[in-house]
């Protein structure tokens, strides 16, 4: 009971963690999204190698690149975190707040249709109902906006594919994460560098925002192994319903704090997406199983 207790805080404690970004990123202004994201994966690239350090694993850990299969998907997952981070930044900071949520709304949903059609896995009725039903609700948020909704298409695609490749692979976050950010600081660090030498970029100006830029990489790391601890002491049902906790508290923020326009055609996307997710969470409680848990770590 007491791992169990341990795990659930540890668990909604990285959700909420995750759902509270968008009130960060607008902090980091008036970097741009690119130079935040650069910032955002060097450090969180040293603060992994510290802790890799600290553990031992570093050299077991950058090992796995010998293999050219490991190599090659790690690539491809770090540039599809790239995007997701771009696309997420972009949106927080462009007064995309509630898309951003509606994307990581969705993304479960995404993720069964991969199962499906590229795991070849069996849906279950419920799990067909609640995809249709979001497909409606998307196709709403669509009429509503005047188009489609691109930011929430291209975060829960972009992290659905992310997650695909971290399940064929198996690796643990930190080390995962540490590799990943080790294959994209080349162009990172280069671009840090090329903004610094035109005088245009924001660190070293003020004290207080470059903290908050290298603190992106501690923000970063620092829920993702609370939430790796989390998943190894509560079961998959638990770790799959929590992760709504995430775009609940970026909906609620977008729309109470940023003020974010919520049109009646949107209540009611957003109503037929969430009665969507609802009939999946039911499913999820029924079968007792949310399926693998990597797809529930988030930016």
């Amino acid at each position: 009971m007491k791992s169990y207790k341990v795990g659930l805080s540890l668990g909604i404690g990285a959700y909420i963690t995750w759902g509270l970004f968008p009130l960060y990123w607008p902090l980091l202004k008036p970097a741009n999204s690119i130079e935040i994201v650069a910032h955002r994966a060097v450090w969180t690239f040293v603060f992994c190698i510290a802790l890799l350090l600290y553990t031992g694993k570093l050299r077991s850990t950058f090992a796995l690149l010998k293999d050219p299969r490991i190599a090659l998907r790690l690539f491809a997952s770090s540039i599809l975190i790239s995007i997701n981070w771009l696309v997420y930044i972009w949106g927080v900071n462009h007064g995309h707040v509630v898309e951003c949520a509606l994307g990581y709304y969705i993304n479960p949903l995404l993720i069964i249709l991969f199962g499906v059609f590229l795991l070849k896995e069996k849906m279950r009725r419920l799990q067909w109902i609640s995809v249709l039903m979001a497909a409606i609700g998307v196709i709403v948020l669509a009429i509503d906006y005047g188009r489609p909704p691109w930011i929430a298409i291209a975060l829960a695609s972009s992290w659905g594919s992310y997650g695909l490749v971290k399940k064929q692979l198996g690796l643990g976050a930190l080390e995962g994460l540490a590799i990943e950010t080790t294959l994209s600081l080349i162009p990172y660090a280069g671009y840090l560098i090329w903004i610094a030498e035109k005088g245009s970029g924001q660190f070293g100006h003020h004290l207080g925002l470059s903290t908050l830029l290298i603190l992106a990489g501690v923000v970063t790391a620092v829920p993702l192994l609370m939430f790796n601890a989390s998943a190894n002491r509560l079961n998959f049902t638990i770790i799959g319903l929590l992760q709504y906790i995430i775009p609940t508290v970026q909906f609620l923020i977008g729309v109470l704090v940023r003020h974010e326009a919520m049109t009646p055609g949107r209540w009611v996307g957003f109503l037929i997406v969430w009665g969507a997710l609802i009939t999946l969470g039911y499913d999820l409680v029924k079968s007792g199983s949310s399926g693998d848990n990597s797809f529930a770590e988030f930016d």
